[in-house]
């Protein structure tokens, strides 16, 4: 009983310490991306997609080959001829849309990102980019209740007025063709993250194990539009290679693998909760960095996301 106690209680910390070392490379995120300022941004999603893929595939690889061994260990019939090669063919085809759907996510996530903070200050376009906690818990209360309690949907509207303390006062002094395609690219990030995660809750989809894979199609993608869209540039300076591979290794490469180990937890939904600190530890590193200046605005704007955001997961 000892010993069982041991284990849930060292599985529950080391399930802690993975959450909360995604967080933190999650807040990095806007920082890195600024150090990084002299790459176009869907060159640097490429870039920073193919670092995040090459980082992470050993350790994608070795845990890929822990879960066959527990698979074999099962047995199982052996089906027939026929019935193996339908299964196999659609197998395949499973495989394929999953990996071409994650991988669209990603790159329409972070492509989206980085293009947002491009456009418009970095700590508010990283706020929208944020909210999408908010969103995969609408949806997830939504799937599961088919209804949205009144705490979700009270959450949510707090969560989103903090967007719009930044947002309306941009929208109004530049009009329609001011700011808002940079705020709605971020929105766009939110969205497909939100939707990610909703897909890594689907366990055939088994997106941790595939992660360096969807990463490097994702690079693909993005390194395609890099060059219809930014054509062929200068070979960047070692510090934006720096901050690149930095990123890459970091936030798209430990982080997801990190998150996914997280959400392989007993207490996963109360983990899931420190993703909400996210988007004011990314403000709060900006402002010690002199990345953004101190701005009433912000800080009020993080408030109101974290404290929506706790309320709609209640």
């Amino acid at each position: 009983m000892l010993s069982h106690t041991l284990r849930i209680t060292r599985s529950h910390w080391h399930g802690a310490g993975a959450a909360g070392l995604a967080v933190l490379l999650w807040a990095l995120v806007p920082l890195l991306v600024s150090a990084a300022g002299e790459l176009p941004p869907l060159r640097l999603s490429a870039l920073a997609l193919l670092a995040g893929a090459l980082g992470t595939l050993p350790m994608a690889s070795r845990r890929h080959r822990h879960e066959s061994a527990g698979d074999r260990g099962h047995g199982g019939g052996v089906p027939g001829p026929v019935l193996k090669g339908i299964e196999v063919k659609d197998q395949a085809v499973k495989n394929m849309a999953v990996h071409a759907g994650g991988a669209l996510l990603v790159a329409g996530a972070v492509g989206a990102c980085f293009v947002a903070f491009d456009r418009v200050p970095t700590a508010e376009a990283a706020l929208i980019t944020y909210t999408w906690p908010v969103l995969f818990l609408l949806a997830n209360r939504w799937l599961v209740l088919r209804r949205l309690p009144l705490a979700t949907l009270g959450g949510t509207l707090l969560a989103f007025s903090g967007a719009a303390l930044l947002v309306v006062p941009q929208a109004l002094s530049g009009g329609l063709s001011g700011a808002w395609g940079g705020y709605l690219l971020a929105f766009v990030a939110a969205l497909c993250w939100a939707i990610f995660s909703l897909a890594s809750q689907v366990p055939g989809y088994r997106l941790g194990e595939r992660m360096p894979h969807l990463l490097l199609i994702a690079s693909v993608m993005t390194g395609v539009a890099s060059l219809a869209m930014e054509g062929v540039i200068e070979p960047p300076s070692p510090q934006a290679l720096l901050a690149t591979a930095a990123l890459g290794l970091g936030p798209y490469g430990i982080a997801m693998l990190a998150w996914d180990r997280a959400l392989g937890d007993p207490q996963a939904h109360r983990l899931g909760n420190l993703a909400h600190a996210v988007p004011v530890l990314a403000t709060l590193f900006l402002v010690i960095a002199g990345v953004t200046t101190p701005d009433w605005r912000l800080p009020m704007a993080a408030v109101l996301v974290l404290a929506g955001s706790m309320t709609a997961a209640r």
